[in-house]
């Protein structure tokens, strides 16, 4: 399919923004592609559905090789649950917002017209069929140029947060560790009818109450209070060195 020249021009602007210039320009333009578009105009028009999925698998290698040499003392596990904390729906379109690739999609009116350009699935799917339009056009380090800088910046947001940490498999730990016993969990409240309940769950350490969580799930809540707990005991450690470094 020919690109028009004021396609062109557009193109023009997001490979300014990503500083990458296309020796294909055929492959941007597809990654930017909707299938809402291509059903609308063309039932030929290739999408951008089978470069997600190889966008998908270049994400992948650039954040775990990047957690791999960053991060020697965490384990496989602990790897494995940032790398999906970083490359999912939610983190993807933060990124994707942040180069204004919504602007540059290719919708179909009744996609255009209800907000597909700010919809964090089509935003996380144009970032990655982007990524594997880069890849195609110019391999792993021109992928690497362009999305791990973005990247880094998530993996370094979710370290802080905590996001990816197991909360419960943390306190089970510190507590066998430090106080001899593990930690107890216990349902207090059930909130909202049964199609939307959130569960209400306290956390004790040798009958102490801990932490307070809520989840959709039983499991979601406890972690929350798991999280609440061991945010507890470290703000405590942290006060207790302290005192022994002053004194």
């Amino acid at each position: 399919m020919k690109i028009s020249e004021e396609r062109i021009k557009e193109l023009n602007s997001l490979q300014d923004i990503i500083s990458y210039k296309f020796i294909d320009l055929n492959l941007l333009n597809k990654a930017l592609t909707h299938k809402s578009y291509a059903n609308e105009k063309n039932a030929k028009l290739k999408h951008n559905e089978r470069m997600e999925f190889l966008g998908d698998s270049v994400l992948d290698i650039l954040v775990s090789k990047h957690l791999f040499e960053k991060f020697n003392e965490f384990s496989e596990g602990k790897l494995s649950k940032i790398r999906a904390a970083v490359v999912n729906e939610s983190s993807l379109a933060k990124l994707a917002e942040k180069m204004s690739l919504g602007d540059y999609l290719l919708l179909g009116k009744g996609e255009n017209n209800s907000g597909g350009r700010k919809k964090t699935s089509i935003l996380a799917d144009a970032f990655e069929a982007l990524a594997g339009a880069v890849f195609l056009d110019g391999g792993l380090e021109a992928s690497s140029n362009i999305c791990l800088p973005l990247l880094k910046g998530e993996i370094e947001t979710i370290c802080e947060s905590w996001s990816f940490r197991d909360f419960k498999s943390d306190l089970q730990e510190y507590t066998q560790d430090k106080m001899v016993c593990i930690p107890n969990y216990k349902v207090i409240r059930e909130i909202g009818p049964d199609h939307a309940k959130e569960f209400e769950v306290i956390v004790t350490v040798k009958n102490e109450i801990c932490g307070k969580g809520l989840g959709r799930t039983k499991k979601e809540a406890e972690q929350a209070a798991a999280k609440v707990a061991m945010q507890k005991f470290s703000s405590r450690y942290n006060s207790s060195n302290k005192i022994h470094s002053n004194s």
